[in-house]
């Protein structure tokens, strides 16, 4: 008897225990905000790693490769990144990247032929982009989303935060070329330096229609 009562105590207690848990807040977790950083150069590939791999990851990742790496390998790393990894990045970026953190991370130098060839590989000429291409090819859907937040506001709030400004257009292209963090939360956007002033506009046309 005395062990029957012992045992209904347990389970009430229990129970008791899984109702207090069942009614508590939920846990709120506050991660600290992103420090690290790629490593400047001048390099071509400097601007498109800020803009293209911190959209997946730290930059802290590049730290975790073993060190000395070459131009074949670092590009191989990147490549790794397109075709497995689905990342917005085409085959020049691939080599532009790659050659940039082979020099800044690895064992290859800036003046290395096979390094300013990758350096400098040449524009593919295409036809005017429309808005909604750019922001596929830039991963900004990765971030965004017209009418609800993702890890950034919805276009939709963007457009209704600015829409009495006269200033909002060049305000907006600022934004997307240096990036920044403060303005909608702690989470800081990558700078997009390398799209050109007629997709900025395209990009903030677009954002500000919606």
């Amino acid at each position: 008897m005395k062990l029957v009562k012992s045992m209904t105590a347990l389970l009430c207690a229990a129970q008791v225990g899984l109702a207090t848990l069942a009614s508590a807040a939920p846990l709120s977790i506050t991660l600290p905000p992103e420090t690290a950083a790629f490593k400047p150069s001048t390099m071509p590939g400097y601007a498109l790693a800020q803009q293209k791999c911190s959209v997946c990851h730290s930059a802290d990742y590049i730290n975790f490769q073993p060190p000395g790496m070459s131009l074949a390998q670092w590009t191989a790393e990147a490549g790794k990144m397109q075709h497995v990894y689905g990342a917005p990045i085409s085959d020049q970026d691939v080599s532009v990247i790659g050659a940039y953190l082979a020099v800044t991370y690895g064992s290859a130098k800036a003046n290395d032929a096979d390094v300013q060839a990758a350096s400098n590989a040449p524009a593919v000429a295409v036809a005017k982009v429309d808005a909604k291409a750019l922001l596929q090819n830039n991963a900004c859907l990765s971030c965004h989303a017209i009418d609800h937040k993702v890890v950034g506001p919805a276009y939709r709030d963007v457009a209704a935060k600015y829409a009495k400004d006269p200033q909002a257009m060049d305000r907006l292209m600022s934004s997307i070329q240096h990036g920044g963090s403060g303005k909608w939360g702690d989470v800081p956007m990558p700078p997009f330096a390398q799209l050109s002033p007629d997709d900025l506009k395209s990009l903030a046309t677009f954002i500000m229609s919606q």
